[in-house]
């Protein structure tokens, strides 16, 4: 293209270039605690509940009867929690959401009415922190999301879902997907753990690939079966997911302990985080451990990520990792 005849006038200095944001290491969320949309006075016992993650939900959990009364309580939460928030972040010189618990909100299913006017009501209030989408099987129904800023979490819950999973994680709007494995398990007719094992590899790897965090698992619904479910979390965190979904607060720390470092995964990562900040302050490049072996950048950012875990599985309001149930 030909420059236009002005182009050889001195150029005017830059302007400086505005400072870097400081990069923030993400949330770690371990435990996602949902609430019933018509039960308002259990909103704040389950932020306070130590869960990292709480979802009022307006689609399973609610009567249809009740969904219009639900969604007009949680606007009323929503907005006194946006407006607490604002006030909490200008003294403390921040923006409207100081770190802490996250609250979602599980809409109905976008496909109807009242999935769009769960939407259209909700997603401006300043307290709501990101929302939740069910039976989410294509791309396309979220671009719904267009002219809303708020993050969406993708659910998918139907063989329709787990064949486009790669294409809705890789939708610029998503935040994080997940599998509602009761509806999937019902809609496929699976009794076969393995089977559902599979299902969950194929969404682990969608995340992944998009760049998304990893996938929680589903939710336990046997609440008093602590053992059932600590044995489900380890075998789902063998398959790459990672944190729950629960459905009581008595979950949660059952949920924690499965996930926590232990003592010798929690020794190996300082070991390996130690000898990266050597090699960083040297100069070397190489990281090698004191026993010789060389490990490289994956492993030591690895090594980081489970030393977060263990420090916020053992910050207060989360208690120290308790031995595994017998």
């Amino acid at each position: 293209m030909t420059a236009p005849e002005h182009a050889a006038e001195p150029a005017a200095s830059p302007a400086p270039a505005p400072a870097a944001a400081p990069v923030r290491e993400p949330a770690v969320r371990v435990t996602w605690l949902y609430v019933p949309g018509d039960r308002p006075e259990r909103f704040a016992k389950a932020v306070a509940s130590g869960a990292d993650v709480v979802i009022i939900d307006l689609e399973d959990a609610v009567a249809p009867a009740r969904k219009d009364e639900a969604r007009a309580n949680v606007a009323a939460y929503l907005r006194e929690r946006g407006a607490a928030g604002a006030v909490r972040g200008r003294a403390a010189g921040a923006g409207p959401h100081p770190a802490g618990v996250e609250v979602h909100v599980r809409l109905n299913d976008l496909a109807t009415q009242r999935g769009l006017d769960d939407l259209n009501e909700l997603v401006d209030l300043p307290g709501l922190d990101a929302v939740r989408l069910p039976k989410v099987e294509s791309p396309r129904a979220l671009d719904l999301l267009d002219h809303f800023p708020v993050p969406a979490y993708a659910l998918l819950e139907s063989a329709a879902g787990i064949v486009a999973a790669a294409a809705i994680a890789a939708h610029p709007r998503v935040a994080g997907v997940a599998l509602g494995e009761q509806d999937l398990a019902a809609e496929l007719s699976i009794t076969d753990e393995s089977a559902l094992a599979h299902l969950r590899l194929q969404v682990v790897l969608a995340a992944a690939a998009a760049g998304l965090p990893p996938v929680p698992l589903s939710v336990h619904p046997h609440v008093r079966d602590e053992q059932g479910l600590f044995a489900s979390c380890v075998a789902g965190k063998a398959l790459g997911l990672f944190g729950r979904a629960a459905i009581h607060p008595r979950q949660l720390p059952v949920i924690r302990r499965a996930f926590a470092p232990t003592a010798e995964e929690t020794a190996r990562a300082r070991e390996i985080a130690d000898a990266a900040e050597r090699a960083e302050r040297d100069g070397t490049g190489a990281v090698a451990l004191p026993d010789g072996r060389f490990v490289d950048a994956p492993i030591v950012a690895r090594a980081r990520r489970t030393l977060a875990l263990a420090a916020h599985l053992a910050s207060p309001g989360s208690g120290p990792p308790q031995p595994a149930p017998a």
